[in-house]
């Protein structure tokens, strides 16, 4: 799997992701810095969480203008994988690539704790290596991660089956108590239409070596890897 991490200013969770891209894929990704606009070769995008430009404006703002924000886009559209998680989500709502915004958690506090996701469906790229109903653990570290679109929006990505993830309790019951930062519907992660494009607000990249406290967040990575290793076999 040939993978790159998009490195804006400010964003500080490149290296957590280029641990568990490696440890899944064995291969080195490649750092693509925000002004670089050659993504030729590469067979998964990653937006990685942080604070790019200091969260100035709003997060994920000022780096959705970057210019390697044409290339992701023109990636997207020909059908090339992106992972965003955290900041990265915020990206690509500022930058339109999916739908919805990231609001002030509802708290109005920076959360910084575990939280469960309930995968809504095991028939993606991303997903591939849990089931659908898995409840798995992730990190939350955020200040705006409150999940929202209006009504139509919501309704669309529901009965597309858009949603990739929800918040829960531990054992899978969709609550507002699991919902710490208020997202509609308990939304933690939604797919483009095409299904190759994911973003989500915790970071499974976090738990992908039992040194790091588990590995709930590993068979994401795993099921990328084994996604790809094919095609370049081939």
């Amino acid at each position: 799997m040939k993978a790159g991490i998009v490195v804006f200013p400010g964003i500080n969770r490149e290296r957590d992701m280029a641990i568990a891209l490696e440890l899944a894929s064995g291969a080195k990704p490649r750092m693509v810095w925000h002004q670089e606009t050659d993504l030729s070769g590469l067979d998964l995008v990653v937006l990685p969480g942080g604070f790019s430009h200091g969260d100035y404006l709003r997060c994920g703002a000022m780096a959705a203008q970057s210019p390697v924000m044409g290339a992701v886009r023109a990636f997207a559209a020909q059908g090339g994988y992106v992972l965003a998680v955290c900041n990265g989500f915020q990206i690509l709502t500022e930058a339109g690539i999916l739908p919805g915004a990231l609001l002030r958690n509802a708290s109005l506090r920076f959360l910084s704790m575990d939280c469960h996701l309930r995968v809504e469906r095991a028939d993606t790229v991303f997903a591939s290596g849990y089931r659908r109903g898995d409840i798995f653990r992730a990190l939350m570290a955020h200040g705006d991660g409150n999940y929202f679109a209006d009504t139509h929006t919501l309704d669309r990505l529901e009965g597309e089956g858009l949603v990739a993830f929800r918040y829960a309790m531990p054992n899978g019951e969709i609550t507002p108590e699991a919902n710490r930062n208020g997202s509609q519907r308990n939304i933690a992660g939604i797919y483009s239409p095409n299904l190759r494009v994911l973003g989500l607000m915790p970071h499974p990249e976090d738990l992908v070596d039992p040194l790091m406290g588990g590995i709930d967040g590993k068979p994401l990575f795993d099921g990328l890897a084994a996604a790809f290793t094919p095609l370049r076999a081939a």
